[in-house]
């Protein structure tokens, strides 16, 4: 279960994300908004890598108060991904699958799933942009979180990796992992069943169900 208590971010152009509470229970959740009504802000600082008032709380354990085991049960895919050029896919893998404590068997099934290992030896420099979200997707789904933040995870990937993407979201969360994901594409909306929908409006939360 995540809760959120008091939450704000304030930005230097004026623009403030404040969320009072929020409750989300173990599912799939998906937060809805245009264009920079927060989002991503959201999404990086319930991944821990966004600064912010208030506390977040992940099945009672306090982001602030404990950030490191909080972090080993957050996984985060962002909608723009950047990585070093000069690293490949498999040194990340080695890197992240050490702090996620990723099998090598779960690697392999991962890496085939997301249909990688023709470019996963390359420098990221030299990667499509649909390469780069795969890139990032895979990381996401490494070792065994409690919850995958997936920030418009369907963009610039094959129709292909789209449909084994839906797959894996529903297989782990069948598996009792808890998703929590935006898009501006409504085709995927009506494939997912979603436990709660909510939508950021001028820097506040609104819940629809």
């Amino acid at each position: 279960m995540l809760e959120i208590h008091h939450f704000l971010k304030k930005y230097p152009t004026g623009f403030h994300l404040e969320i009072e509470f929020l409750k989300l229970e173990k599912g799939i959740h998906l937060i809805q908004g245009e264009n920079g009504a927060g989002k991503s802000t959201l999404f990086k600082a319930i991944a821990g890598i966004q600064t912010y008032s208030g506390n977040i709380i992940l099945d009672h354990i306090d982001l602030k108060k404990h950030p490191l085991p909080y972090r080993q049960q957050v996984n985060f895919s962002e909608a723009e991904p950047l990585f070093p050029g000069f690293l490949s896919l498999d040194d990340l893998i080695i890197f992240v699958s050490k702090a996620k404590k990723a099998t090598e068997n779960q690697i392999k099934v991962l890496k085939e799933t997301f249909q990688v290992s023709s470019f996963s030896a390359n420098p990221i420099s030299t990667y499509s942009s649909g390469m780069l979200k795969k890139t990032s997707l895979l990381l996401a789904f490494l070792g065994e979180p409690k919850l995958i933040i997936l920030d418009e995870p369907f963009t610039t990937i094959d129709t292909g990796s789209q449909d084994f993407l839906i797959r894996l979201i529903e297989q782990k969360s069948a598996d009792g992992v808890s998703f929590l994901l935006s898009t501006h594409q409504k085709a995927f909306v009506d494939l997912l069943s979603f436990k709660s929908v909510h939508r950021l409006l001028h820097g506040t939360m609104i819940s629809h169900q």
